[in-house]
């Protein structure tokens, strides 16, 4: 049997089809986005059974609308979440080591407009104040870069900050606005895939456990006596008995704790939107930097570099509907206005715009006048057991990308002592996913791509794309690859081969056709994806899943119409 086979015959989503009408589990997650996939992988990897469940696709709520930077949060500093900016800055380098073909280093500039301004409304904020500081003068940001460079310390794998004055730093960058004084510059990370590494840490998950199991497009559809019985997208039904639940369905938290019994109004959240520019004098004025800064209104925006395009975000405006959110034409405006106010040198317009994403922050409730001074930090409430609910629910309320697996490892702490057993992995330096024996320099690098190149025949060029997409996983897609007689490309997205998406469709957990151009693929998010490669696509799937004409049109219909009102795309 060859690689190909093997992969597909034992495709971990057969599991869930094998489930009867009573199965035992030690734990059922509902919620596959971040904090989910991250304890699952660590409940996994301790040898318990676990289901993780999604009523969408994994990874795509909340988790599928990050600013894409995995940092320590600066601006928490302000609010005195010192512990968070510790915990924060420690998993931005732990991810730099154990998902590196992910998550890179980001240079990040500080425009500076004043040497005094916000000392004292920082320090009202610091002891309780609502309102945010105003215009942070280069004093205050000094005091909060040394901070920051010192929570830091642990793990480092990047430099330490430095300011520099008005002249180099419009030396060092000419488009930003002459009214500035100085500019700091420090360092934090971005994320190339977010979405991706939530599939992978389920993957690892499945990996490590053969009993355990996940399954997205499933909704429950009864909870009575301690039995949950689900229905998956196809039809079918399953029944398991959990002897506990852990609710990280983020914002839509408390609506699951309803359903199961629990009433509950934990979740305040708010909503972030960013919109991507094809507009590549602005990428080039970047050179790879993330300006950092403050907007008129007092708001902390950010732009970068993503994938060729540049990332403008965010808002923070509270919000309650994550079924319905989108970037509105408020906050298109806004956010425009922000960046053509910082970079006069450069022309920034709405028909730049490739893509645009929204999605609400399960923030803990809070009466904070101001959305920005919700905290981001975490927390586990516990409901317990009652005479008609013979499990405790555990709520993953809050938290962020970057401190997911520090969150994880709590919760999972927390579940291993009320189950009475004991941690037998830690996941603190645990690779994840195509991160694993990742090549750590040029020369590994390069050896890495000549012996997948002999395995696979695959040429070092494609094997380089395939390594930046899906890290030392790449070998495997290159292995499908060869296993094709046919070589053709997406017809608009000439980088991505019919092979290519047929070992996603078989392998990844896809149900629908937006699970690939979003979510599986940057397709979508880098604004390269066309109508022709969207046909192309369903073609694919069709023949993988047994999709008839109809099925491959409605497919095509609902992701083009979703792409164009939610994400501002243009086919």
């Amino acid at each position: 049997m060859n690689q190909l086979q093997k992969e597909t015959s034992l495709h971990p989503a057969d599991r869930v089809t094998t489930l009867g009408n009573e199965e035992d589990f030690d734990v059922v997650i509902f919620g596959a986005g971040i904090n989910g996939a991250g304890l699952f992988r660590d409940l996994c990897a301790q040898g318990l059974r676990c289901l993780i469940i999604d009523k969408g696709d994994f990874g795509s709520g909340t988790s599928a609308a990050p600013s894409r930077l995995i940092h320590g949060g600066l601006k928490y500093l302000e609010t005195g979440e010192f512990g968070l900016v510790a915990q924060s800055t420690l998993e931005r380098n732990l991810l730099l080591k154990n998902a590196p073909h992910y998550v890179s280093p980001l240079p990040t500039l500080i425009p500076i407009f004043s040497w005094f301004n916000g000392i004292t409304a920082a320090l009202r904020t610091l002891f309780g104040s609502t309102s945010a500081p105003r215009s942070r003068g280069a004093v205050l940001i000094k005091i909060g870069l040394a901070l920051y460079d010192f929570y830091g310390s642990r793990d480092r794998v990047m430099p330490r900050h430095r300011l520099v004055g008005r002249n180099r730093a419009l030396k060092e960058m000419p488009v930003l606005t002459n009214s500035i004084v100085a500019a700091g510059t420090y360092y934090d990370a971005k994320i190339s895939h977010p979405e991706r590494l939530v599939l992978e840490l389920i993957v690892d998950g499945l990996t490590a456990s053969n009993i355990a199991a996940a399954a997205n497009y499933t909704t429950m559809s009864s909870a009575s006596n301690g039995l949950l019985t689900f229905q998956t997208q196809k039809g079918g039904t399953f029944s398991v008995r959990p002897k506990l639940v852990v609710n990280g369905a983020g914002p839509w938290i408390d609506h699951v704790n309803a359903s199961l019994g629990a009433p509950s109004k934990m979740i305040g959240g708010t909503k972030g939107s960013h919109i991507l520019l094809k507009n590549d004098e602005l990428v080039d004025s970047l050179a790879g930097r993330m300006v950092y800064f403050e907007a008129d209104d007092g708001r902390i925006c950010l732009v970068f570099d993503y994938l060729g395009r540049a990332l403008v975000g965010s808002t923070d405006t509270k919000a309650d509907n994550p079924d319905t959110v989108r970037c509105e034409q408020d906050e298109v405006d806004y956010l425009l206005a922000s960046v053509s106010a910082l970079m006069p040198g450069v022309r920034v317009e709405r028909g730049q715009i490739v893509y645009a994403y929204s999605g609400i922050r399960p923030l803990p409730a809070s009466d904070a006048s101001v959305a920005g001074l919700i905290s981001r930090d975490h927390s586990a409430p516990v409901t317990e057991p009652d005479q008609t609910r013979p499990f405790a629910i555990i709520s993953l309320i809050g938290g962020k990308w970057t401190t997911f697996r520090g969150f994880a490892e709590e919760v999972a702490d927390t579940v291993l002592k009320r189950l009475g057993r004991n941690r037998s992995v830690s996941t603190r330096s645990m690779p994840i996913g195509g991160g694993r024996n990742f090549p750590a320099n040029a020369n590994e690098r390069l050896k890495w791509l000549n012996e997948a190149s002999v395995a696979s025949g695959v040429d070092l060029q494609r094997i380089d794309t395939l390594l930046a997409r899906y890290g030392t996983r790449a070998l495997q897609v290159a292995l499908h690859e060869s296993a094709w007689s046919n070589t053709e490309r997406l017809p608009g997205s000439h980088d991505y081969s019919l092979a290519e998406i047929d070992y996603i469709v078989r392998n990844e957990f896809v149900e629908h056709l937006a699970d690939v151009v979003m979510r599986r693929t940057t397709l979508a998010v880098t604004g390269s994806l066309t109508i022709k490669d969207l046909q192309a696509i369903a073609s694919v799937a069709g023949r993988a899943h047994g999709w008839g004409p109809e099925r491959m049109d409605e497919e095509i219909g609902a992701t083009a119409t979703q792409l164009k009102v939610r994400n501002l795309m243009s086919l």
